[in-house]
């Protein structure tokens, strides 16, 4: 850092300083130690408590999180999930004012193998984390990306959400959970010993050889963040159901938010904005994922983080040490870490503008049905209603350059109820058909990513046997309504 009035090689600086006896603008009696914005000068002391009563106000705001309820906190080892279980695990202390109410338990999901760490890597990482864990007390889950290869199908169907669980309002949830904790103090004055739930499952050869498979197919470095991000959520909606979590904390930060809006619209995500960068994401029904750091910019994280030994580990991911043009997501966080650096409230504007967007949500009366959402990232499809557009047209145009099929449901109908083709070529062909269909399966952004596969056979098996369930259905609803036509004729 240069300093005012230094010369260097006869080049004076002239960069502004920080005026070393400002007041907090707080207290106005401390010395500032940190100037998030240009009027805004913290102490240590009144930064803190500013950093812990954000995190507070945005969960009280909001009041998505019961009391009692499990609440699955997503870590990845950055600053900004570190920071998030920092403030979950000062909340839930004795001395917290306000306690939270919640119980907690912690995911991480190892992705090393996607993007290329060595084993001794990965299990160091693993290892620096399980200590950070442990010393919290709560229950945490360790997985490797490869169990995505042994999740079921029922994952990509959306969960049967309760818009009026067993307590009807906030209100009567916190009297309730006051009642309750009052009848297990004493039971708790005794002692209390934390109940970890470790779950470290090693993945098999063949996983991590179909997991390179995978990641080789896809061509683009942008493709490969895309099918990062769905797998990693599917794993932890697994876990999350598994285990009773009805809610999944995200450490996102304000400038995260705003670097995946810009990327998410210039990937065709506008449809899902909402869902992706909003507070509460509510597309998978009985999970919601929950972004309580979102008010933050990665300068308080940072800074936080720093003051006050927040422990974290750095991981490389699958950008790290790329150029600014490697992907469409690294050229967004390019431009915006650049702009923001000129212009300070560029990432506050474009977050702003992420909070005033909203998505029109199904009725709460019946439950839409699968194929109405993206096979990949379980968003409302947004190819569907316009058989005029350009995107339909070029599914009929490939679905013209492909082998017509003509009697595929009446062979994919016997080949399930046992009884077999006698050719054996229908189940091999309903395959085939439900590759061309794929992308009639997928919105258009993660269409995109599939397009961009060089095989889609790489696929885990989970999307595979929910896309040829789905492609069953349809041709299923196409014999019903054909005849039915016949009757009335």
């Amino acid at each position: 850092m240069c300093q005012v009035e230094e010369d260097y090689n006869g080049l004076e600086c002239k960069q502004e300083t920080i005026p070393l006896n400002r007041k907090c603008v707080k207290c106005k009696e401390g010395t500032a130690v940190l100037i998030i914005r240009v009027s805004d000068a913290f102490c240590r002391s009144c930064f803190k408590e500013y950093f812990i009563h954000k995190f507070r106000a945005m969960l009280g705001k909001n009041r998505v999180i019961f009391p009692q309820e499990k609440v699955l906190l997503a870590v990845s080892g950055g600053a900004a999930s570190c920071s998030m279980l920092s403030q979950v695990l000062e909340g839930l202390s004795r001395d917290a004012p306000k306690k939270l109410r919640f119980l907690p338990g912690i995911i991480y999901i190892d992705d090393g193998g996607a993007c290329g760490r060595s084993e001794e890597e990965r299990r160091r990482s693993i290892d620096q984390l399980k200590s950070i864990f442990t010393q919290t007390g709560f229950p945490y889950f360790t997985l490797p990306l490869e169990q995505v290869f042994a999740l079921p199908s029922s994952v990509l169907v959306p969960g049967e959400s309760d818009p009026d669980p067993s307590n009807p309002s906030y209100k009567q949830a916190v009297d309730q959970y006051i009642r309750e904790r009052q009848k297990m103090e004493e039971e708790e004055a005794a002692g209390e010993v934390a109940q970890l739930s470790v779950e470290d499952s090693l993945c098999s050869p063949e996983h991590k050889v179909a997991l390179e498979r995978l990641f080789s197919s896809l061509k683009t470095l942008t493709a490969k963040e895309e099918m990062l991000q769905t797998l990693r959520q599917h794993l932890i909606l697994h876990v999350a159901r598994e285990n009773g979590y009805s809610k999944v904390m995200m450490g996102e930060s304000c400038s995260r938010l705003a670097v995946r809006l810009l990327s998410n619209i210039a990937l065709g995500r506008g449809a899902a904005l909402a869902s992706d960068t909003g507070f509460s994401d509510p597309r998978y029904g009985d999970v919601v994922i929950v972004r309580p750091m979102r008010d933050y910019s990665s300068k308080e994280i940072a800074a936080y983080g720093r003051m006050f030994h927040v422990p974290s580990v750095f991981i490389p991911g699958l950008d790290t040490k790329t150029h600014d043009k490697a992907s469409i997501q690294r050229l967004t966080e390019s431009f915006v870490t650049n702009l923001q650096a000129d212009f300070p409230s560029t990432v506050s504007t474009i977050y702003r503008t992420s909070e005033k967007l909203h998505t029109v949500m199904p009725s709460l009366s019946h439950d839409p049905e699968p194929a109405s959402k993206c096979l990949l990232c379980l968003c409302a499809l947004d190819t569907e209603g316009d058989k005029a557009s350009a995107f339909h047209a070029t599914l009929v145009s490939e679905r013209l350059s492909q082998i017509k099929l003509q009697d595929v449901s009446h062979d994919a109908r016997r080949c399930s109820e046992g009884q077999g083709c006698g050719t054996g070529g229908c189940c091999s062909s309903n395959r085939s058909a439900v590759h061309q269909d794929l992308k009639t399966l997928v919105c258009y952004s993660c269409g995109l990513t599939i397009k961009d596969m060089g095989d889609v056979d790489t696929l885990p098996p989970y999307i595979i046997t929910e896309a040829e369930k789905r492609h069953k259905r349809s041709l299923m609803k196409k014999e019903i309504s054909q005849y039915l036509l016949e009757e009335d004729d």
